[in-house]
């Protein structure tokens, strides 16, 4: 699995490159720029793409910019997105032309190397690996009368975890109930937001993020 790498500080670009390299993904380029992240991606077409939110010569969202650019002209081309701090923003941005295989981390999740190396493979296959913290951040930042309101505390925990882009069998492991438990805590968090309920893992977690951004 080819993946290019975009992060402008030399020990955490390397520490990424060889984490990767490790779990037997192949570096097609490794960059500290916008227009050189812009080339990697044009040219080389990875199976999925790590990058920096803010890198060089802007240094405020250029790297997520760039991914979103290259996404638009390769559709459903794999991006995970690193940021230092939850930028809800960016977030919608990211999930907003609705195709899968997208993520969005915090940097603190790549000292953890089960915990990053899953969410690229996850993204990788064309699904979705959102940061806990930023769906707690869209769950926790909803007014009154919202239809959120409407769910149960066990839904909310099941809500959370679809957003992360775990399946149901995930989920029901994590939260210790049968699998059958799980797809009925969905039918009723989708009927509860208006939404259709749907077997597309990715489209389900799309529609919730899209309705939460909203």
């Amino acid at each position: 699995m080819r993946v290019v790498v975009a992060e402008d500080l030399f020990l955490l670009r390397d520490g990424l490159v060889r984490l990767l390299e490790a779990h037997d993904f192949q570096l097609a380029a490794a960059v500290d720029n916008g227009p050189e992240l812009t080339r990697a991606l044009a040219e080389l077409k990875p199976d999925v793409a790590v990058v920096d939110v803010r890198l060089p010569p802007s240094f405020t969202d250029e790297g997520l910019q760039c991914a979103l650019q290259a996404r638009r002209e390769q559709p459903g081309l794999p991006v995970l997105v690193l940021s230092q701090h939850v930028e809800r923003l960016y977030a919608r941005e990211l999930l907003a032309d609705g195709h899968g295989g997208v993520g969005y981390l915090l940097k603190d999740r790549v000292f953890d190397a089960e915990q990053f190396i899953d969410a690229v493979r996850r993204v990788a296959s064309g699904g979705t690996a959102m940061d806990p913290q930023v769906i707690q951040q869209l769950l926790a930042q909803k007014g009154h009368n919202s239809p959120l309101e409407k769910l149960t505390p066990r839904e909310l925990e099941v809500i959370e975890l679809m957003a992360q882009g775990r399946s149901n069998a995930a989920i029901a492991e994590r939260l210790v109930v049968t699998e059958r438990a799980v797809a009925k805590h969905t039918s009723n968090i989708f009927a509860k937001l208006g939404l259709p309920p749907s077997d597309d893992d990715n489209r389900r977690v799309l529609a919730v993020l899209a309705y939460l951004e909203r």
